[in-house]
């Protein structure tokens, strides 16, 4: 019997004002998956990936990543469990400036104090087409290329769990779709759960599974 990786029950957000931006969100996700979250804007989707990731606080209901409850921990706790079972992928890459390609992709497992972070970093940024470029900070790197550093960091700590918030919306559509294929590509080689926030509808398609959004709501 498959466990799930992720398991959501009854997920509420509302906001001071009374607007309802989740209502009754319930789903399982399994070992592998490829997900795509899809829906208008304002329909709640990035809302939903945060509280996921356990990024906020939901109203009400649970987000279970494996058997844990994840808003039974505290803050420190929970930013422990992402350290060791999550990768993200943002639209606006989130590098950080000051350091080379290599150095971002080693952050995490140096935060994580994983041995061996500079070879596990150049091997992904290998991977990832980036072997000439390791020593270049975001600023001289293209966009694409940005992203395919923000791909290695996200993948480089073996996540159980890789969020992808429209991780090619600030790309243009050659580089998007290679962009993609090497996420795809390295979701099936490591195994690793994909749940992606999506306006293209091509992109949701190629998911095996798609959770449809409309004003907070699950949609069949």
């Amino acid at each position: 019997m498959v466990h799930p990786v992720l398991k959501v029950v009854g997920l509420e957000k509302k906001i001071d004002s009374g607007l309802v931006i989740l209502r009754n969100i319930s789903f399982e996700i399994n070992p592998g998956d490829a997900v795509s979250i899809v829906g208008a804007s304002g329909s709640g989707k990035s809302t939903l990936l945060g509280l996921m990731a356990g990024l906020d606080h939901p109203s009400s209901g649970k987000v279970y990543i494996g058997e844990q409850d994840l808003y039974a921990l505290s803050e420190d706790e929970r930013a422990r469990l992402r350290a060791k079972l999550v990768g993200f992928v943002f639209q606006s890459f989130q590098l950080l400036p000051a350091l080379t390609a290599l150095e971002n992709v080693m952050l995490p497992l140096e935060l994580a104090g994983r041995r061996g972070a500079k070879s596990l970093a150049l091997d992904l940024l290998g991977r990832v087409g980036l072997a000439e470029r390791t020593s270049h900070y975001p600023r001289e790197l293209s966009g694409g290329e940005q992203q395919r550093v923000a791909i290695a960091r996200a993948f480089v700590t073996d996540p159980a769990i890789l969020f992808a918030d429209e991780p090619t919306g600030n790309l243009d559509s050659a580089t998007g779709e290679s962009v993609i294929e090497l996420m795809f590509e390295l979701n099936r080689e490591q195994n690793a759960t994909l749940i992606l926030v999506t306006h293209d509808a091509e992109l949701a398609r190629r998911c095996g599974k798609s959770i449809h959004l409309k004003m907070g709501e699950m949609v069949e």
